[in-house]
């Protein structure tokens, strides 16, 4: 068998943080009152039709859908970066979190921060966020404090999907990759997609129809 690669010496390190490239998500969750919350949150991933998330367990977001398990997991294209970012020091929570105090502010209405309209979901109490390439409506089936007990990991239950036209290979049910490009944070600095490199044997959408896109 040909060898893949140079041999890599490697150096022991201790990092604080393990970001290491994953997709940002916006998460609109319902505050006792009614109102709407937005959590950015970069610890998603999918199963089937579950998507598992990581969330601080102080934090609105995870205090709302400990009690009101229904939310949106809106997904932001790369040049919707600066509009994250503007949620970043932002909470929900009042008061603030003792934790939280140096570094963020209450802000109750975070979509006018941010710079983004609420539009209703079809099967979930939470908005999606209009601006958003994909919107996923999802209820939380499970919520659990992780293996270190720092964190909450919730398994939601994908209820529908929403995606702009231009990202849908024609004809299809499929998101179309070569157009379809996340937002990444990537210790803790936000890239989006390069060039495709190539494709899984499992793949339904093998060519691609378009242009990867920046938005």
């Amino acid at each position: 068998m040909p060898s893949l690669a140079t041999v890599i010496e490697h150096i022991t390190i201790t990092p604080s943080i393990l970001y290491f490239g994953t997709p940002v998500a916006l998460l609109t969750t319902e505050n006792a009152d009614g109102s709407a919350n937005i959590t950015p949150m970069s610890s998603a991933w999918a199963l089937g039709e579950v998507v598992v998330l990581g969330l601080a367990p102080t934090g609105q977001g995870a205090r709302n859908l400990t009690a009101r398990p229904e939310l949106v997991i809106n997904l932001p294209g790369p040049a919707q970066w600066a509009a994250v970012e503007r949620l970043a020091p932002l909470t929900g929570a009042d008061p603030v979190p003792e934790h939280k105090r140096d570094r963020f502010r209450y802000e109750p209405d975070k979509f006018a921060a941010a710079g983004f309209r609420p539009e209703p979901a079809e099967l979930v109490r939470p908005p999606r966020l209009a601006e958003c390439p994909i919107q996923i409506e999802a209820r939380a089936a499970a919520v659990r404090a992780d293996a270190g007990d720092e964190f909450l990991i919730i398994e939601a239950r994908v209820l529908r999907v929403h995606c702009a036209p231009e990202l849908i290979v024609p004809g299809t049910q499929h998101i179309d990759p070569a157009r379809w490009s996340p937002l990444i944070y990537n210790f803790r600095h936000y890239f989006g997609l390069g060039p495709q490199l190539g494709h899984s044997f499992r793949s339904e959408t093998p060519t691609g129809t378009g242009v990867l896109s920046p938005s």
